[in-house]
């Protein structure tokens, strides 16, 4: 489940779009401007984020700037009613990844969404796989040697966060802030209850364990390829 930021000073439409994001299993935050929007992406934990052209204290493109001279990394759509192909230069050279000019299709945005989420290793198409773990994410259907496993919403979201990343390791600090909103009441312990509990329903073992726990490093799934 990617994690993205909103930064879009029109309630009405940022909600539409992160109510859009949310129905297609996107965990999603949203803030009303640059000076937000800018503090959310320096935490680093987002996937993907959606910045509007014009914000009321500085403007879509300056974010992008400022982001990208400090080494941020994460794909940007910029929203803007922008549509001369000089105005459009100007968006990309200024850190934007892609744009989309309002009004636009649903359809379109998460098109684009899925363009700008970089394939990690072991990805191909909308199927993840790492040993004999299988995990669909267009329906999040997940099996283990061909036996599937019923999990809930978190522990998928950290599955899915974990086989995009095979043998990367994460803190249950980094989890926290990759796999709940920041305004969530969940602990570093509610990260490890979700994890024993994830372990469990893979019927993950301790003498070969797919998921290894090193003190003080972290998670990470194992992928021997």
């Amino acid at each position: 489940m990617p994690k993205v930021l909103i930064v879009e000073d029109d309630l009405v439409f940022s909600y539409l779009i992160q109510h859009h994001l949310e129905q297609n299993h996107y965990l999603v935050e949203a803030v009303k401007t640059g000076q937000e929007g800018l503090k959310h992406l320096d935490s680093g934990v987002y996937d993907l984020a959606i910045l509007d052209w014009m914000l009321p204290d500085m403007l879509g493109v300056e974010i992008c700037k400022q982001y990208r001279s400090g080494g941020g990394a994460t794909p940007i759509l910029l929203l803007t009613s922008k549509n001369s192909s000089e105005e459009k230069a100007i968006g990309l050279d200024s850190g934007a990844d892609d744009y989309i000019v309002k009004p636009f299709d649903p359809t379109e945005l998460m098109a684009r969404l899925r363009a700008l989420m970089r394939r990690p290793v072991g990805f191909t198409g909308k199927m993840l796989k790492v040993q004999d773990v299988e995990m669909d994410t267009s329906t999040f259907r997940v099996t283990r040697a061909g036996k599937e496993v019923d999990l809930a919403l978190k522990e998928i979201a950290i599955l899915e966060l974990l086989m995009r990343h095979p043998n990367q390791r994460f803190t249950a600090e980094a989890l926290l802030q990759r796999v709940w909103r920041s305004d969530a009441s969940a602990s570093v312990e509610t990260v490890r209850t979700h994890m024993k509990t994830l372990r469990k329903k893979l019927n993950d073992s301790n003498e070969n364990p797919l998921i290894r726990t090193t003190r003080h490093l972290g998670y990470r799934i194992v992928d021997n390829d």
